[in-house]
């Protein structure tokens, strides 16, 4: 019976997750909408990492800030993924050693 259940449950949850797989990829959307697709894992990444920003140092969030523009910079010279990643948390901690 256990097993039975398990089953049920793992086709529960995995129905969900391959229907929208399957319809994306049997369907073919305008430019302007895979665009607009392509666009949400940079917005949901944003609205993940914003709110951590602001609270490294909830009395001090311009260190927060400041350690973002700096990876927002580094970014934006196309530098390797690492290296923005050491530099904001460079920054972020010599303004927290600093202050």
């Amino acid at each position: 019976m256990i097993l039975i259940i398990i089953l049920g449950m793992s086709l529960v949850t995995m129905i969900p997750r391959f229907m929208p797989a399957y319809i994306v990829d049997n369907v073919h959307f305008p430019d302007w909408v895979n665009r607009w697709l392509n666009a949400i894992p940079y917005a949901a990444l944003g609205a993940l990492i914003f709110p951590g920003i602001l609270t490294v140092k909830p009395d001090q969030p311009y260190v927060g800030l400041t350690g973002g523009l700096i990876a927002i910079l580094l970014a934006v010279l196309r530098l390797n993924i690492i290296l923005v990643v050491i530099g904001a948390i460079a920054t972020v901690f010599f303004l927290t050693t600093i202050l």
